[in-house]
């Protein structure tokens, strides 16, 4: 028996949550390696994964779901940690990823499916 899940909008919002967390931890871990040029990798990747949503099932809600995981996933990775670390440092380009991956979100919502 094979299950299709190609019309359950349930299974598309877990897989935008799944994603858009993939894509915040991958930005996370991307930005501060070989600057600038990990910075622009990750929004690069960034604007592409959250248009790529719409493109495949052509719902921006599920497109503001994931950039909204994203945000979340970013900002939290700005706060200390346990042992008081930084994911993302005060620096230069650390300010860049959380402003213009939030530019860059934007412009991948707002952009046609």
């Amino acid at each position: 028996m094979r299950f299709d899940f190609g019309n359950n909008f349930v299974v598309k919002f877990f897989y935008s949550i799944f994603f858009g967390g993939a894509l915040g931890a991958a930005s996370i871990f991307i930005h501060a390696s070989l600057p600038p040029f990990g910075l622009l990798l990750s929004l690069a990747a960034t604007g592409t994964g959250i248009w790529c949503i719409g493109r495949k099932w052509g719902k921006r809600s599920l497109k503001v779901m994931a950039s909204f995981i994203w945000i979340v996933v970013v900002l939290r990775a700005g706060y200390p940690g346990a042992s008081d670390e930084y994911l993302i440092a005060s620096s230069a380009v650390g300010i860049a990823l959380m402003n213009i991956g939030f530019l860059v979100l934007v412009i991948a919502i707002l952009l046609p499916n």
